[in-house]
């Protein structure tokens, strides 16, 4: 099966700028990093809307998926608040991802952490 054709456009200048990507062969769903200026707290049972630094173009008939990466749910409480997000074919805007943590110590997100898998399926 040949990889589906997304285009993706590059929405942040900040530097470690990481696109989605796959990263194993069998992989799933690609890993989607944080496009933050700077690092940002979050509290327990604190809510942030991650920047991505991305914007896509899914081909029509298909839906991406944002998911919960199962580590820092386990390790740190940190999970995605609407899981699966769904995001639309003829969304434009940047991808971001609401996160939540539901542990018991604040947890630092730095520019480039994994934050969630995004998962490309026909609708």
């Amino acid at each position: 099966m040949s990889p589906l054709p997304i285009k993706i456009k590059r929405l942040t200048e900040v530097p470690g700028f990481s696109p989605p990507a796959y990263m194993s062969t069998g992989a799933a769903g690609m890993d989607l990093c944080a496009a933050l200026e700077r690092p940002v707290q979050i509290r327990p049972l604190e809510r942030a809307l991650v920047p991505c630094g991305f914007s896509m173009e899914l081909p029509e008939g298909y839906e991406a998926q944002v998911r919960p990466r199962s580590g820092l749910a386990i390790r740190h409480g940190l999970t995605c608040l609407n899981s699966p997000g769904t995001i639309d074919a003829d969304y434009r805007g940047e991808v971001k991802v609401l996160l939540i943590n539901h542990g018991a110590e604040p947890f630092a997100l730095k520019r480039g952490d994994r934050i969630a898998q995004m998962v490309v399926a026909p609708v």
